[in-house]
């Protein structure tokens, strides 16, 4: 619902810091990345601190302006959604940052990538320096414009009722001046004309967000086929490197097996009949005693 509305604000005018639809935006968006985030044990807690791996702008001080500076240009970059994407597969890197039952690490994150690419379609335009980032006041976030209030269809009931019985009495009674409308009719074609332009306006910025998707699953599909390819190419290295190291082994019990004939040259028909198949079929065997062959070869 809150996509939407940005979608159905930027047809009409350009977004930027000052638009109270943005404002509510981002204070969701903290919210979910400060969700059971882990906090520095010196300090308070608060989302994006600085542990020396990462590098943000020096006059931004505080790590929670740092988060929300970081929010602003990867919106005015449109990779936002890549980069929420990009930090989901790396589970290993994410942990470390979030406890258990935080919402990036749950599978309903994977859905708000999916949200986050419409944002796309929109151009972003913010002041990294303005009063919002000094980290001092605290997100919240504004319900009121999803709050429906049902006085205001009472009203209009009662105000269609009033209209009726007015027409009924008008209906009884003789007009002393003819009927003239109270909307002309360019001016009903031209709220007509209104209405279509925000439908297209509304249909293009939804097609923007398509296409992005679309462009989004094939960068993804194209991912998943290399590396397919990858795997394929290493299961077929592994399935040679196994056949070789098979033959080796195969050679290393024949040539065991001459040996122990040279030895016992009494038995050696007897000897080569009973053990050629067994030695060549127990590999467990025969790796646990490959230390004691190479012994044995360096006695002789």
């Amino acid at each position: 619902m809150l996509l939407q509305t940005l979608l159905e604000k930027y047809t009409a005018e350009p977004i930027d810091d000052s638009s109270e639809e943005f404002i509510n935006f981002a204070a969701i968006l903290e919210h979910i990345l400060s969700h059971r985030f882990k906090g520095n044990t010196a300090g308070s807690g608060s989302w994006f601190s600085s542990d020396g791996q990462r590098s943000f702008w020096e006059y931004i001080r505080l790590a929670c302006s740092k988060g929300r500076a970081w929010i602003r240009v990867a919106l005015m970059e449109k990779r936002l959604s890549e980069y929420v994407s990009t930090a989901l597969r790396d589970t290993r890197t994410t942990r470390r940052f979030y406890d258990d039952g935080a919402i990036m690490l749950r599978e309903e994150a994977q859905v708000l990538t999916g949200m986050l690419i419409g944002l796309s379609a929109i151009d972003f335009s913010f002041c990294l320096k303005g009063e919002t980032l000094d980290g001092k006041s605290s997100a919240v976030i504004d319900y009121t414009p999803y709050l429906k209030f049902t006085q205001s269809y009472d009203y209009l009931s009662d105000e269609d009722d009033r209209r009726s019985v007015d027409s009924s009495n008008s209906e009884e009674s003789v007009p002393e001046h003819p009927y003239i409308p109270l909307v002309t009719d360019e001016e009903s074609w031209s709220n007509k004309c209104r209405k279509m332009e925000q439908r297209f306006k509304i249909v293009y910025a939804q097609k923007g967000y398509l296409e992005e998707l679309v462009r989004l699953r094939e960068s993804q599909l194209k991912n998943v086929e290399t590396e397919n390819k990858r795997l394929r190419a290493k299961v077929e290295e592994q399935a040679v490197q196994s056949q070789q190291e098979k033959e080796e082994l195969e050679a290393v019990v024949l040539e065991l097996q001459a040996q122990l004939s040279a030895l016992m040259p009494c038995d050696s028909s007897h000897l080569a009949k009973d053990l050629s198949i067994p030695l060549v079929n127990q590999w467990s065997t025969i790796s646990n005693n490959q230390g004691d062959v190479k012994l044995f070869r360096r006695k002789r």
